[in-house]
């Protein structure tokens, strides 16, 4: 999916085959074969390694209860602990960009997963409060290339009409993760006889993960040995027609962050994924605990909870990209598409956060929850929108510009929900504050312009 709007003579040349002169002098089709379709598996492959990702991440959150007890933490150093992965993974974001721009999204891409890896294992063996902020800090460092690198490979391998679907692809990995992860790190737990063992076992699985990403990830379509020349003349086509676009805009070269800080549509994007993040990683980081102490959940039923709450949210993800893509088939414009479907997604997770807060039913709220991110995870489609407003060249930077906005959110949301829990005793002002967050999003959403790239 394009989020511009596209003109009709380049998307008819995006769609139609290459073509070249015969030794007649004739045009005749390079590839009359069809195209294969590795950019979609290439794509599976990053869903995997952003599930991965998020069952690392949440594993501590999934096992709260009880490194509480046996750390003897408050409320607010809970808080603190949690917040300790979004302060590197925050900081990183915008380097990281840069060097996804430069070195390529699978040398970076590559080197998180053997570093985070290795420091979820560390975490594992963590004696206290300190040395389990370090390694959650560590994670936060090594994790940061991740999403960043996904944007930058959406923009490599999708045509222009499919980033949509790539886009929530790779993100649907997130709340994938955060729901397996539930049952995973609570079953490592009872198998393993305790949560250290299970973070080391998480840890060792990465790193060979990582070497599965450095063997089938490419960064240029035609550097892949099972990508056919129709499937590469598809991809190029599309890229052709947007650098044709950009040229006649005057905006074809690499750029640093600057030059976008001056557009409404780059902090509308920036503020938009704060927002979402906001609820996202304060229900990721609070729910298990939330059910724990609100609901009364056992270990079992947290990690089952888990599982429904953010598995809804990865069915979520899956069908907005979908719906987003057809959406766009049928000829709506951009901006009509994504900001309804977003604007709703928005409205409904306020509410739904609102109905949280007065029901007492533990299985309503469970419910409610995964009616909330079910929405939520539409904003998924944000990772198409690097690609939209800085093209392929500034997709990094910008990506980690975006990354980091709503990992700004990420270390202030376990902070503040921690005071917010420690001065109240109760979660309900902390789920307004999810709404709040809610309601930045869906400003954002509706503010942003969708449908061409920014001039710079």
């Amino acid at each position: 999916m394009s989020l511009r709007e596209e003109n009709p003579d380049q998307a008819s040349l995006a769609d139609a085959p290459a073509l070249v002169a015969d030794e007649s002098g004739a045009p005749s089709t390079r590839s009359a074969a069809k195209p294969t379709g590795v950019r979609w598996k290439l794509f599976i492959l990053l869903l995997v390694l952003v599930t991965v990702n998020y069952v690392d991440r949440g594993s501590i959150s999934v096992a709260l209860p009880i490194i509480q007890k046996e750390f003897a933490l408050s409320p607010e150093l809970v808080g603190l602990l949690l917040s300790a992965f979004f302060w590197t993974y925050a900081l990183m974001q915008v380097p990281v960009g840069w060097l996804i721009d430069r070195f390529g999204p699978r040398k970076v891409v590559t080197a998180s997963c053997v570093g985070w890896g290795a420091a979820t294992a560390a975490s594992g063996m963590a004696g206290g409060f300190l040395s389990m902020f370090i390694a959650r800090a560590a994670i936060g460092v090594t994790e940061a290339g991740v999403m960043p690198a996904g944007g930058k490979l959406n923009a490599l391998w999708m045509h222009s009409k499919e980033r949509g679907r790539g886009a929530t692809i790779l993100d649907a990995g997130a709340p994938l993760g955060a729901g397996v992860g539930g049952i995973l790190i609570t079953w490592l737990i009872a198998a393993t006889g305790g949560w250290r063992m299970s973070f080391v076992i998480a840890g060792i699985a990465t790193v060979a993960l990582g070497a599965l990403i450095w063997w089938y990830v490419r960064d240029n379509p035609r550097d892949h040995r099972a990508v056919n020349a129709a499937e590469a003349e598809y991809i190029e086509a599309s890229h052709a027609a947007e650098d044709a676009e950009a040229a006649a805009a005057g905006s074809t070269s690499k750029r640093g962050l600057l030059p976008y800080l001056k557009f409404r549509s780059f902090w509308a994007m920036c503020f938009g994924w704060l927002g979402f993040n906001g609820v996202f990683y304060g229900l990721l980081t609070w729910g298990p605990l939330y059910l724990a102490q609100a609901k009364h959940f056992n270990l079992s039923s947290i990690g089952w909870s888990t599982f429904v709450i953010f598995g809804a949210g990865f069915v979520g993800e899956i069908l907005g990209g979908t719906l987003a893509d057809r959406l766009r088939a049928r000829g709506h414009g951009a901006n009509l598409v994504m900001r309804s479907l977003l604007g709703v997604s928005s409205l409904i997770v306020a509410g739904g956060l609102v109905g949280v807060t007065v029901v007492g039913d533990p299985l309503t709220a469970v419910a409610l929850l995964s009616v909330v991110l079910f929405f939520l995870r539409w904003v998924g489609l944000f990772w198409a929108v690097p690609a939209t407003l800085g093209g392929r060249t500034n997709a990094g930077v910008l990506g980690g510009a975006m990354n980091l906005s709503g990992n700004i959110a990420g270390f202030v949301t376990p902070i503040a929900v921690g005071l917010i829990v420690g001065a109240t005793g109760g979660y309900t002002w902390a789920l307004l504050y999810f709404v709040g967050s809610a309601i930045i999003t869906g400003i954002s959403v509706l503010t942003l312009d969708y449908s061409r790239r920014l001039p710079v």
